[in-house]
């Protein structure tokens, strides 16, 4: 399949699951799909399309949690993105990728500790960056973080 033919097979299995698409270059397309169907998407993608995982980021945008999965295509250089919003009124959570990938393990695990994003399904969600004194329930990179150590310095060695 080119290009072409693989996005128009993705329009068609999942119309359904699809909010929107942005066809940014040749290179690269940010799905966005509807939270409850992340998992089959990814999937499809991973093992119906040969895509490789590369990597999830997280994002807290004012009104919702944004998590990203970026897939390459290698055979037709295309990156696929599929994007879900997590509404921030309700529990931040979403089905996991991880049974399904190995490699989004450790991401999940990440996104996780720092976003506060809950991977149902996830097969191990235990601690992976923050020290082991950190409070349960606080979040570094949430948009209401507030320092709680006040012996820590988070300058970055900026001053």
């Amino acid at each position: 399949m080119d290009r072409e033919d693989v996005l128009k097979d993705i329009e068609e299995r999942f119309s359904g699951d699809i909010v929107d698409i942005s066809d940014r270059s040749p290179k690269r397309v940010y799905i966005e799909i509807k939270p409850d169907s992340l998992r089959k998407v990814a999937r499809y993608v991973f093992r119906g399309l040969g895509a490789r995982f590369n990597i999830a980021s997280g994002v807290d945008m004012r009104y919702h949690m944004e998590i990203l999965y970026h897939f390459t295509v290698e055979e037709i250089d295309l990156v696929i993105s599929l994007r879900v919003k997590l509404d921030k009124d309700k529990p931040l959570e979403i089905d996991s990728i991880a049974p399904d990938m190995e490699a989004a393990n450790w991401i999940e695990r990440e996104i996780h500790e720092i976003l506060g994003v809950d991977f149902k399904g996830h097969p191990d969600l235990r601690r992976l960056l923050l020290p082991d004194n950190w409070p349960e329930g606080v979040y570094p990179l949430r948009r209401d973080y507030e320092e709680w150590d006040n012996d820590a310095i988070r300058d970055r060695g900026i001053k």
